[in-house]
């Protein structure tokens, strides 16, 4: 097989194998772990490397020699209208463990399958029913046509914007349900919306770059730093998506266009897993805005708010590391949207960060008791609830506003 190795086609050669080695590594780590999020990245990978492929064939000569020129001109390698979904999707089941693919999904597929079909019509028509040029007459990559490069970038910029609302709403509804948020929070979620961004800045700053007399003048070196740029994202996505694919184990529902995540709550006898599960689930929706209430609301908060607090204070629940909204109305026999309401309007405060209060107030009095004489600050803090240092360290400073260190420096 013909491969004329030089500069520009060896680096490009490197990543495309270092991302085939990192797709088949993330689809084995999916199947060993069960880990849907995973086989969604490896799909990906795979996609990033075959849309750098006929850069990376074209310097190594395959344009220029036949049949070689045939086969990637009749080969769809750049999938712009699978790349947003596959992103989409990706996110949901990292995020959601009752994000499944359904019959729904395959509609966010029908633009990238339509081309894939486009693709079948013009190779049948050109070599098998005309059996010369038709389609590709002018010589030229359909991959490369203006219109599907444009209406590809407008689909990934789409879908960017989607994933990104559904991150932030998910954020907003973690702080909502769980008292170890930070945990569920994924920074490499955002490290991987950021870097998804970067690519599709990369693409915009090169189409506009191809319009300088400069930048066209060099042919085919220029945009070739396009998928060199390009290379380096997707090789950071694969060594960081594969030391970071941890999913949340919290079921929810999210509307995209509304402000109001629900959260799904597990009926007793189904788990996540089961199907009837999404079917009996009960759906609690919350409000995360502080809302003006009137006196015979404000009368049932006060009642409700004492009740909370015997809960939480008096019997120190916020002890338990993994105490979430549904557990407190479980305990007070009620639901989690009235437990919701009384924290958010009663006490102004978000359930994560209520129950952190009462945990560094915790730590504090054991601190002034001493025990950090017989203890590390760490030991406290777990004692106290807390499931991590570095949780534990950003709520301290956010709560007192200043460091443990510093208010022990101070107060002990």
């Amino acid at each position: 097989m013909r491969f004329d190795f030089n500069f520009y086609s060896s680096i490009l050669l490197i990543f495309f194998v270092h991302g085939l080695v990192y797709a088949l590594l993330l689809l084995r780590k999916a199947f060993i772990n069960s880990t849907v999020s995973d086989k969604w990245l490896s799909l990906f990978l795979l996609l990033c490397i075959l849309f750098i492929a006929p850069w990376m064939l074209g310097f190594a000569g395959w344009y220029d020699n036949q049949p070689y020129r045939d086969f990637i001109f009749y080969t769809p390698f750049q999938h712009l209208y699978f790349v947003g979904p596959i992103i989409f999707f990706y996110v949901q089941s990292l995020l959601n463990p009752s994000f499944h693919f359904t019959k729904k999904e395959w509609l966010h597929l029908l633009p990238g399958i339509g081309y894939l079909v486009f693709s079948f019509v013009v190779f049948a028509t050109d070599k098998i029913i005309l059996t010369r040029y038709y389609f590709l007459a002018d010589g030229t990559d359909k991959d490369f046509d203006l219109w599907y490069q444009l209406t590809g970038f407008i689909s990934m910029v789409i879908y960017f914007l989607v994933s990104l609302r559904y991150y932030t709403l998910y954020k907003k509804l973690m702080l909502q349900v769980v008292s170890y948020a930070e945990v569920v929070l994924f920074k490499w979620i955002k490290n991987f919306l950021y870097a998804f961004l970067v690519m599709l800045l990369i693409r915009l700053l090169f189409f506009i770059a191809s319009f300088i007399p400069f930048f066209e003048s060099m042919r085919y070196m220029g945009p070739w730093w396009e998928y060199f740029s390009f290379s380096l994202i997707f090789y950071y996505i694969a060594i960081t998506g594969y030391t970071n694919s941890i999913e949340t184990k919290v079921p929810f529902k999210l509307h995209l266009l509304a402000y109001k995540p629900s959260l799904l709550l597990q009926p007793a006898t189904n788990k996540i897993s089961d199907p009837v599960f999404f079917e009996d689930a009960e759906i609690v929706a919350f409000e995360s805005e502080i809302t003006p209430v009137n006196k015979e609301e404000e009368t049932v908060l006060a009642d409700w708010k004492v009740k909370v607090l015997q809960l939480v204070k008096i019997q120190k629940a916020y002890e338990d590391p993994e105490l979430s909204l549904a557990q407190v109305a479980k305990q007070l026999k009620t639901n989690p949207t009235i437990i919701s309401k009384v924290i958010n309007q009663g006490f102004q405060l978000n359930f994560n960060d209520f129950i952190n209060f009462y945990r560094i107030e915790a730590v504090k009095d054991k601190l002034t008791a001493g025990e950090q004489q017989t203890q590390t600050l760490l030991g406290i803090a777990l004692d106290c609830g807390f499931n991590s240092k570095a949780t534990f360290n950003r709520s301290f400073k956010k709560i007192t506003g200043t460091s443990p260190k510093e208010w022990l420096e101070k107060n002990c």
